[in-house]
């Protein structure tokens, strides 16, 4: 059974660094593309970053480029979200996704399936 599980997630000041983390199961990174997305308080959920580790491709929200870093290591079938310089507005809920279909990445949920828990991020002023 596919199953994504987040975690890493916590409260942190303006400015400190988090790893995300993503373990998968029954699905193979280097076909299926994992993504990152995250669901503030009455917003809508937003793409924050995906990656097809079969390629080494990799997609960002401009509003994370630059801070926001992912990695996949296909060993332990992990997919990893290295945010820094975190800013209030990064407050959110982030979920990692599946993609649903080979070889298709980006920022679009719509073209995700099977989606974690998800794992909460404060970042305080």
């Amino acid at each position: 059974q596919v199953q994504l599980v987040e975690s890493g997630g916590g409260a942190v000041q303006a400015g400190d660094s988090l790893t995300l983390s993503c373990a998968t199961s029954e699905f193979s990174l280097d076909y299926y593309a994992v993504g990152w997305f995250r669901q503030a308080p009455g917003k809508e959920r937003e793409g924050v970053s995906s990656i097809m580790a079969g390629t080494g491709f990799t997609s960002y929200a401009d509003s994370v480029k630059g801070r926001f870093t992912i990695s996949a290591d296909r060993a332990k079938s992990t997919v990893y979200l290295q945010m820094n310089g975190l800013k209030p507005e990064d407050t959110a809920i982030y979920y990692c996704a599946k993609s649903a279909a080979e070889w298709e990445y980006g920022l679009d949920g719509r073209n995700f399936e099977y989606w974690g828990q998800g794992t909460q991020v404060t970042v305080s002023s």
